[in-house]
């Protein structure tokens, strides 16, 4: 299988490019399953129903997201009713949503999960080891999935490769999100799971993680509270990472997709 995972997607510019690439991309490398980090998808912190359906059409299968995904009160019933859209697993099992969700390829079954990390995340958030260490245990046993995704949600580098070193060999890869910033790391690890620390954003190129730059350099520079200004014109990027799994649900092959569009 050929598996895509598309990075933070944020506001205007980043639907646009999906929109734009993936079409495209889809046909060209024969990619079976499209898999998209959504939490800045509207207007750059949290998401709605029309933009949720927009990047569907445009070719996504299946969306994870972080802790900006409460950003907007009504998304709740998408979480709650869409079970393509989840929410990090770590979260307490009383919230809202799916932590994890399956998607069907053929005769094959991809399992998609999500987690999010601690370090300086200031989310109500249980220990992610034994989340996924129990998900695990539970979802392979029942339904013996042929791949296994983790999406990482984390700010900490560390924390990022920690994991993927931590579920070496157990699931076909581990992705990282929400730095917005893509790093040159994909790799395949020695037991066959595949890493990249983080994917990075698809959206403005002309911007500061999708933020106007002078909101942020007076933010840096400046005592008083400022309220951000997400970029919706200008160049744009797409960032991603093609995963070919095999037979045994180990990764073959990871290889970064970026484009910049004018």
């Amino acid at each position: 299988m050929k598996i895509l995972f598309i990075g933070d997607i944020v506001a205007k510019p980043g639907r646009a490019a999906v929109k734009q690439v993936l079409p495209d991309l889809v046909k060209e490398q024969k990619i079976d399953l499209v898999v998209a980090n959504i939490e800045n998808l509207a207007h750059g912190k949290g998401a709605t129903e029309r933009t949720v359906e927009e990047i569907r059409e445009a070719g996504v299968d299946i969306m994870t997201s972080g802790n900006h995904i409460w950003f907007r009160e009504g998304f709740v019933d998408i979480l709650n009713s869409d079970p393509r859209v989840i929410r990090p697993a770590n979260y307490p099992a009383d919230a809202p949503g799916y932590g994890f969700t399956y998607a069907n390829v053929g005769s094959k079954k991809v399992l998609v999960t999500n987690l999010i990390g601690r370090q300086w995340i200031d989310e109500p958030i249980d220990e992610p080891y034994h989340i996924i260490d129990a998900l695990l245990l539970d979802q392979v046993e029942k339904e013996k999935p042929d791949a296994i995704l983790v999406d990482y949600h984390a700010e900490a580098t560390s924390e990022k490769a920690a994991m993927a070193w931590f579920l070496d060999g157990r699931v076909t890869a581990v992705v990282g999100t929400h730095t917005h910033v893509p790093s040159a790391d994909a790799q395949i690890l020695p037991r066959g799971t595949a890493f990249v620390t983080d994917i990075g954003m698809t959206g403005a190129a002309h911007s500061v993680l999708g933020v106007e730059p002078s909101i942020i350099i007076k933010k840096q520079k400046d005592p008083q509270p400022i309220k951000f200004e997400w970029v919706e014109t200008g160049p744009k990027t797409f960032r991603s990472v093609l995963i070919e799994t095999k037979k045994n649900g180990t990764a073959k092959s990871i290889q970064r997709i970026d484009k910049t569009l004018p």
